[in-house]
């Protein structure tokens, strides 16, 4: 009886030493791989802050993506919830905030300025005299939100979210989590601005080395799978020519596809890129077609989820290498 009474004693113990340290835990959920990656980096070696993520590490880009109850659970037991913005998490709304009343909503992309609009006329883009889409570059609204709701409104008036596939839109998107994390976490602001500092100089890098490379290229017209490179190309001197999917995940059309197919041999580009994502078939057609090389570049949208805090900077580094082999150097 006294051996049973000392085991029940053990356990209350241990459940209660469990509980008060989960109860000194700043937990943090990241709605996409890259978010995750950044915040990882930006939180390492923060005692009691937990870094999780919403959505599976394989995903992708979330454009249709719907809320699932196991994820519902998770945001009911998160004090903050780290999202790309720029309207890529469509899926958040009312449930979250019904979810969590006190959750904390850090828009990574709060605040960045010189933002590109899509390629695509459904996306309003901007063409010029001979019809081919322009970038446009465009300001984010300075009262945008930095917590509590999602914008949303950028993304439906064209704005492309994908900033994290740039190491130079990757570095003030890190900016920016740290910031988020230490208006929670004042205690631990030192912290997040040394870590913040250290992986904006190593993205800071990796954005010059694109540049460089850029350069050097032989030919630097591609095409692409869809929008997830626009920055990228922007920052690396590369012009795409056209793109493979006006929309994520939708396959074009014959017509469609005639028109890339025209487009390409008429711009004289040097490479189709598709991307791991998505299947590759389309891209290698057109590839076969116009007898340019058809080659995968990796956005790091997906990854390992226990991936190491270098990930990005390795896959990049990669797709160095495959834009080299692709479009040749002078």
């Amino acid at each position: 009886m006294m051996a049973k009474r000392s085991s029940f004693l053990l356990a209350s113990f241990l459940m209660m030493s469990t509980m008060a340290m989960h109860a000194g835990e700043l937990k943090v959920l990241c709605t996409t791989f890259p978010i995750f990656q950044i915040t990882r980096n930006v939180a390492q070696g923060r005692e009691n802050t937990v870094v999780q993520l919403l959505l599976p590490a394989s995903l992708g880009c979330p454009h249709n993506y719907a809320l699932t109850p196991q994820d519902m659970k998770k945001l009911s037991g998160t004090r903050v919830l780290i999202v790309n913005g720029l309207g890529l998490e469509e899926f958040l709304g009312a449930p979250v905030q019904k979810a969590n009343a006190d959750l904390v909503v850090v828009d990574s992309s709060s605040g960045i300025k010189e933002l590109l609009r899509y390629q695509d006329d459904d996306h309003d883009a901007e063409h010029d005299h001979d019809g081919n889409a322009k970038h446009e570059v465009h300001e984010t609204d300075k009262d945008q939100h930095e917590g509590g709701e999602t914008e949303h409104e950028h993304y439906h008036s064209g704005t492309n979210p994908h900033l994290f596939a740039s190491p130079r839109m990757a570095a003030q998107l890190t900016g920016t989590i740290a910031m988020g994390l230490a208006r929670v976490d004042p205690d631990g602001a030192e912290l997040y601005k040394k870590n913040a500092v250290a992986y904006v100089e190593r993205m800071n890098k990796l954005a010059q080395e694109f540049v460089t490379l850029g350069k050097m290229l032989r030919n630097n017209r591609i095409v692409t799978q869809h929008g997830v490179f626009d920055y990228l190309a922007r920052d690396t001197g590369l012009e795409i020519v056209a793109v493979v999917q006006a929309h994520a995940g939708q396959e074009p059309s014959a017509a469609e596809m005639l028109d890339i197919v025209k487009t390409v041999r008429a711009k004289k580009a040097g490479a189709v890129f598709t991307e791991p994502q998505y299947p590759a078939k389309v891209g290698e057609t057109i590839a076969k077609e116009t007898g340019i090389p058809c080659a995968i570049l990796d956005p790091v949208v997906t990854g390992p989820e226990s991936a190491p805090p270098d990930y990005y900077e390795t896959i990049m580094r990669k797709n160095m290498e495959v834009l080299r082999a692709s479009l040749g150097t002078k």
